[in-house]
């Protein structure tokens, strides 16, 4: 398996804003860009006084419009390393952490992780599961007080689908009735997968649908029955769950999806670690429309 690029190749790469700025262009536009008012290629040249490239014509293009560096005071180099954590961590960044790094203030730190995450949860996006899927659900977020052992108040009940070495979806649900559950199973696991739960009476009307649907019981401590077991889904909730206590503390139900799609970006391309960073580099630079 390959590893993450090492912060020595990331500072070769990219040592200045001029050098980010032109790894944009490459990537928006390719080298042979064609341009839009004369029709010639390859002839632009960076502007010396504004992060912008000009033809032999005089045709500006302007490589940030239309993304979240667009209008930015903040420098292009430091919204690359920001991205570049984000596909190197584990568990995520804090807001705080990019605060101390970047040496910007807080309110810039939080908005540049939020719209970072954003766009991690566009590049991962939500293929269909097609192979053995493990289905759970979990309560994610919220603030423990009381009481050891009293529930946590402002809970989000959050479904996870997770194909058994493949992808894994998560979706927020208002409750865990059958139905809720069903729609968000039919949508997204193809009909006639193998899917394995636990004793749960939601999943009950699975086969119903063309499911191979199996259970383990936990309650009686039965945790592996033949091929079915919930061990991969479980293992992908503590990782969340650990993550969010030990680097972010607490996460609120409005910015939970944003965590979850960063949490699914990094599970999906947990076997290509190296890929993370270009993939959200040139999501970032061609999801929008050219300038």
């Amino acid at each position: 398996m390959l590893k993450p690029m090492p912060i020595a190749e990331f500072l070769k790469l990219f040592p200045n804003d001029e050098a980010c700025l032109d790894y944009l262009f490459s990537v928006r536009y390719g080298d042979e860009f064609e341009c839009p008012k004369c029709g010639e290629e390859g002839l632009f040249k960076k502007l010396s006084n504004m992060p912008a490239y000009t033809c032999s014509c005089g045709h500006h293009v302007h490589p940030m419009v239309g993304t979240p560096f667009y209008k930015s005071h903040t420098p292009l180099q430091k919204w690359f390393y920001t991205m570049y954590l984000f596909t190197t961590t584990r568990h995520g960044v804090p807001a705080k952490e990019l605060q101390r790094q970047l040496a910007v203030n807080y309110k810039t730190a939080w908005r540049m992780g939020h719209q970072i995450r954003k766009y991690l949860a566009l590049v991962d996006g939500d293929p269909p599961i097609g192979g053995h899927t493990e289905i759970d659900e979990a309560m994610i977020g919220g603030v423990r007080k009381g009481k050891r052992g009293r529930a946590a108040e402002g809970k989000t009940v959050v479904l996870g689908m997770v194909e058994r070495g493949g992808d894994i979806i998560t979706r927020i649900v208002p409750d865990v009735r059958r139905t809720t559950l069903e729609r968000h199973i039919i949508r997204h696991v193809d009909l006639g997968a193998a899917i394995s739960t636990d004793e749960l009476n939601f999943y009950k009307r699975l086969k119903m649908y063309g499911y191979k649907h199996g259970s383990v019981i936990h309650k009686a401590e039965e945790f592996v029955r033949g091929k079915h077991h919930t061990n991969t889904i479980e293992g992908f909730w503590s990782l969340i769950k650990r993550s969010i206590r030990g680097t972010h503390v607490h996460v609120s139900a409005q910015h939970l999806p944003k965590y979850l799609g960063e949490f699914e970006f990094r599970w999906n391309l947990r076997h290509r670690p190296d890929q993370m960073f270009p993939c959200l580099l040139r999501r970032l630079a061609t999801s929008q429309s050219r300038a």
